[in-house]
């Protein structure tokens, strides 16, 4: 794997955790409340949650990836 290759899979698992994180975060602060104002920031935790499972991972895809269209 060269240094390529490891900064990019770096950067997907970092892009995963903070994601996840800021989801994470977002929902603990505001919970599953029904009320008008928590409903936008609970869909932006949800959002957060969900992005982390596609962010990171394809970044993680491609960058393994540009390393067989290399060779």
């Amino acid at each position: 794997m060269d240094r390529l290759t490891r900064v990019g899979v770096t950067c997907g698992v970092l892009a995963s955790l903070i994601c996840l994180f800021a989801g994470i975060w977002i929902l603990y602060f505001v919970g599953f409340e029904a009320t008008k104002d928590n409903a936008v920031s609970t869909g932006i935790g949800l959002y957060f949650i969900g992005k982390a499972c596609f962010v990171g991972p394809m970044l993680v895809i491609t960058a393994l990836r540009t390393v067989k269209h290399r060779d």
